[in-house]
């Protein structure tokens, strides 16, 4: 898969993570927000010519590019991925917390979007 398409898939996991929860089945759109976020770092990791086929090659994408571009923010965007990840398995998140997720997942994938190009 290019870049391109793993931009194109990230944006459609964002909105089949909406229909997901609109439908109440907060583990597949749990998922899903992983999906997005991971399918995003996967997309600029090719562009950069970085790994990117392995849990820990997305983490240390991301702690790259927030260092690069001094954005330690997306450290913590990323960690919030994550725990979807986890919530898909264990269904431990709160409302409260898939919320202020969903928000700083979506905004994690909407900068790795733009900066995949």
């Amino acid at each position: 898969m290019l870049a391109q398409q793993h931009t194109q898939t990230a944006s459609e996991f964002l909105k089949a993570a909406d229909r997901e929860f609109a439908s109440g089945d907060t583990l597949q759109a749990s998922e899903k927000m992983w999906g997005a976020a991971s399918h995003a770092i996967i997309a600029l990791a090719q562009r950069r010519g970085w790994q990117h086929g392995t849990h820990r090659s997305l983490s240390q994408a991301v702690w790259r590019i927030a260092q690069e571009l001094g954005d330690l923010e997306m450290r913590g965007m990323f960690a919030m991925a994550e725990q979807f990840h986890t919530n898909f398995y264990h269904g431990h998140l709160e409302d409260f917390q898939i919320e202020k997720y969903r928000e700083e997942v979506r905004r994690l994938v909407g900068r790795l979007s733009d900066l995949a190009g």
